[in-house]
């Protein structure tokens, strides 16, 4: 074991209005031992728990002299923990790790082509937004490393992020995580791949190769680790030049959607985002068509005014009818209404409802042709309909005997 300092490590959060978190001082010492304080507001009840959590991380990386003041604000264990085994890295050289088992319920993993509405944006430093985020039922939960994070807390956050992965139930939303801008970003995935991660976004991204570099770091930590899992990648677009390229970076290996960056693209153009988008009708277009292009999805930016519903219904319609599948939001209750303006609507559903029939009946007769009416239906036509079809079954807004009831019409 190799002391890197001398000094104190200061890791966490304190202060007015923080809750399931906690604040750790500790400072290695030459002698008298482990002297633990716990300042903790449900000592009565676990302070038992806490210390004996404590110390065995301390025993796991052979620490046998130091003083720790623990300041406990409701944090959980996969809290405690990371902060705990941050506040000894940083005071230490070691490669062992600290895991907590991952959770039964976390163990799934997604597919390339799963829904993708709505991606909820978490900080990676802030565990109590964390804890209980599955059950708004988002698509996706993005644990941010990046923007959201203090540059003086990313090292930390890693370890939030991680023990997170691996011990807080998502409740089936696909576990994402946006890494920092590459090369730094690459640093990130020592704490993701490994630890039950479905997906990476990609920031800032303007090359295939920043995606060539992020999937070699993938691949090796993947057969270090023996992880068969798939890893998928959504890169962020959020330039003038990261637009320009979005065809090249959306026909990258394990890209399964792009994602635009409004905020960051209009301040590279020198411009300011409105309502209305006039300023990037081009980029978002670039973006859609793009992915269109490469058979991915088209992941729109996130409409910031957290209160205005109104306003955010009109920007899903705007978008959808652009050809995105899905967009960021950055509070729960933006869920809802992303949700159901995403959605296949009546109008979508009955014409996906006669493609269907049509290539049903085409099959059955032994037609090689498909049409309905006096058109020609293609097969990728009638992919993208049953495509509808299933989601519309799977949001309830479907039968799923449809096929029944639509010939008894």
């Amino acid at each position: 074991m190799e002391f890197l300092t001398d000094k104190l490590s200061l890791v966490g959060n304190r202060g007015k209005g923080i809750r399931s978190d906690c604040h750790i001082t500790m400072e290695l010492t030459q002698g008298d031992g482990i002297q633990l304080e716990l300042k903790s507001k449900v000592e009565a009840m676990y302070g038992d728990d806490i210390r004996k959590l404590l110390l065995r991380i301390l025993a796991f990386y052979e620490i046998e002299h130091a003083r720790i003041l623990v300041e406990d604000f409701g944090a959980l264990t996969p809290v405690l923990a990371a902060r705990m085994e941050a506040a000894i890295k940083q005071l230490i050289s070691s490669e062992k790790e600290y895991l907590l088992p991952v959770l039964n319920e976390n163990l799934y993993q997604t597919t390339r082509d799963r829904n993708r509405f709505s991606r909820l944006y978490l900080p990676g430093n802030t565990p109590s937004l964390m804890i209980n985020a599955g059950i708004h039922r988002p698509d996706g939960i993005i644990l941010d490393l990046e923007d959201a994070v203090a540059p003086a807390k990313k090292y930390e956050a890693r370890f939030i992020v991680r023990n997170a992965l691996r011990n807080v139930d998502f409740y089936g939303a696909e576990r994402m995580v946006r890494i920092n801008q590459v090369p730094a970003g690459l640093d990130d995935l020592e704490f993701l791949v490994p630890h039950n991660v479905n997906l990476v976004l990609v920031p800032k991204c303007e090359s295939s190769d920043q995606i060539r570099q992020v999937n070699e770091k993938i691949r090796q930590l993947k057969t270090k680790y023996k992880i068969s899992d798939n890893i998928w990648l959504m890169p962020i677009v959020e330039s003038a030049l990261g637009v320009l390229k979005a065809l090249e970076i959306s026909q990258s290996e394990n890209v399964v959607a792009i994602a635009i960056g409004l905020e960051d693209y209009t301040a590279d153009l020198g411009t300011r985002r409105t309502q209305e988008g006039t300023e990037s009708f081009f980029a978002r277009s670039m973006v859609v068509n793009a992915c269109k292009a490469s058979g991915i999805q088209a992941i729109d930016s996130v409409f910031s005014d957290i209160a205005d519903m109104d306003a955010l219904k009109e920007t899903v319609i705007r978008s959808k009818a652009l050809g995105f599948d899905g967009m960021g939001c950055i509070h729960p209750r933006q869920i809802r209404v992303i949700h159901e303006n995403y959605a296949p609507d009546a109008v979508e559903i009955e014409k996906a409802k006669k493609i269907v029939n049509a290539f049903i009946e085409a099959t059955a007769k032994g037609l090689g042709v498909v049409s309905l009416g006096t058109k020609m239906i293609d097969p990728p036509v009638v992919k993208r309909a049953q495509k509808l079809i299933d989601l519309a079954i799977t949001m309830g807004k479907l039968s799923p005997e449809w096929h029944e009831e639509f010939l008894a019409l």
